[in-house]
């Protein structure tokens, strides 16, 4: 038997506790061989949580003794870079939790130091590998709902008001924000963003929801029918009306977000072996591009092109 991945989990947060842990525990052939955190406390906790044998308060320890074959960091946001490059540079793999750096350079570096290592990156970009997102892609790349001309998605959720590390969200762009300042998250944003293919983008979000409930939307708007997920609802014209074409089937008892985690480690562990040849996280350079513009559409109050 070949021996077992060993993943060392950078940042003993939220999304580490509740999303990376529990799938890496369940996944065969994967072993979580040490949590590192600042906090070493809260690392030893997770570790007795999690029965893994290692904790550490130094990335750079736990590159040099605990040898890991992968890298999940799980850190704020502004320690992402340094520290994919880090493990990198020490003959690892990475799976970095969103944003992969702060700025278009810095996502330069992580791709630069993924070449000249030999190791591969994936950003969790984990919505893309929900069920209800795959079915949704199948229906499009089919040709079920026709081109497509528009999407419309949203996110509202609630946070209580604190200071957070800012990082910074052919193309026309024009974006509205609200709430704190240059130095912290907006409260909340809109965007509109119209490519030069037609297609429209509309982003709604918000950390101030003031509600019974955080609400989550994405829609798809094409020439032949529309599709949305959470809910998972597909419709298109037939025949002259509109026909409700959302597979059915039974539902695992496993969340939509646990899933996701599952499936967005499994995709990486092939891609690590070479049995999937992904490209590098390019696209990342394109979306801090438009990040840059949504802020300089709303700082300058006018459309951006880009």
């Amino acid at each position: 038997m070949s021996d077992p991945v060993r993943v060392a989990v950078i940042g003993a947060g939220a999304i580490a506790q509740v999303a990376h842990l529990p799938v890496l525990r369940r996944l065969p052939g994967v072993e979580v061989c040490a949590i590192c955190d600042s906090d070493i406390g809260k690392a030893q906790a997770l570790a007795g949580r999690f029965d893994v044998k290692e904790t550490f308060d130094d990335i750079e320890e736990v590159l040099k003794y605990a040898r890991p074959t992968a890298v999940a960091i799980c850190t704020p946001n502004h320690l992402h870079e340094i520290h994919v490059v880090s493990a990198l540079a020490a003959g690892a793999h990475v799976l970095c939790e969103r944003p992969l750096a702060l700025t278009v350079a810095g996502v330069e570096r992580v791709l630069q130091a993924s070449e000249k290592y030999g190791r591969r990156v994936m950003v969790g970009m984990n919505h893309r590998f929900r069920s209800d997102v795959q079915a949704v892609r199948g229906f499009l790349a089919g040709g079920d709902i026709g081109v497509l001309q528009a999407i419309r998605c949203g996110w509202y959720t609630f946070q209580p008001s604190r200071n957070l590390v800012a990082w910074r969200l052919a193309k026309r762009i024009a974006a509205h924000t609200m709430g704190q300042g240059k130095d912290s998250v907006e409260d909340m944003a809109t965007a509109l963003i119209v490519c030069q293919n037609g297609v429209s983008l509309s982003i709604d979000v918000s950390w101030r929801h003031m509600g019974d409930a955080e609400r989550f939307w994405f829609d798809l708007v094409g020439t032949k029918g529309s599709a949305r997920v959470q809910p998972l609802r597909v419709f298109k014209e037939m025949h002259g009306s509109i026909t409700d074409v959302t597979p059915t089937g039974a539902s695992g008892r496993e969340t939509p977000f646990a899933q996701s985690y599952r499936a967005e480690w499994t995709y990486f562990l092939a891609v690590m072996r070479g049995d999937v040849n992904a490209p590098p996280p390019r696209d990342q350079l394109a979306l801090h591009r438009v990040l840059d513009a949504i802020y300089r559409s709303a700082d300058e109050g006018r459309d951006v092109l880009l």
